[in-house]
């Protein structure tokens, strides 16, 4: 299985983009994410989501290139956070404890709803 990673920059800020992933994220294919996340940070972008609803497979390399990337977005002050509707995925997110640490939103509509 392959790996696609597209970037949606159709959003309402200009400092925000959808990082939409499908297929398996794993050791061998993690470094495509890392990259697109590194290109959109290094484009000024301080808001990213990376939609893992597309995903099929997540290792621990995944889980570190995401939290990487949370670490350099918060560094330039902004954030990563991830949009999962697929409850494999999540029950990996809620094991590891990384639901503390990532804003997890069920759909884009959600993500992208003014804050209240």
């Amino acid at each position: 299985m392959t790996l696609k990673v597209e970037a949606d920059r159709d959003v309402p800020s200009p400092d925000t983009v959808i990082i939409r992933v499908e297929g398996e994220v794993d050791v061998y294919t993690s470094p495509r994410l890392k990259q697109e996340i590194m290109d959109e940070l290094a484009a000024g972008r301080t808001r990213l989501i990376v939609d893992l609803n597309a995903v099929e497979y997540l290792d621990s390399t995944a889980l570190g290139v995401l939290i990487g990337g949370l670490k350099r977005a918060r560094e330039r002050g902004g954030d990563l956070q991830l949009i999962c509707d697929n409850v494999r995925i999540l029950r990996i997110f809620e094991i590891t404890g990384l639901t503390r640490i990532f804003q997890i939103y069920r759909s884009r509509s959600e993500a992208l709803a003014p804050a209240t």
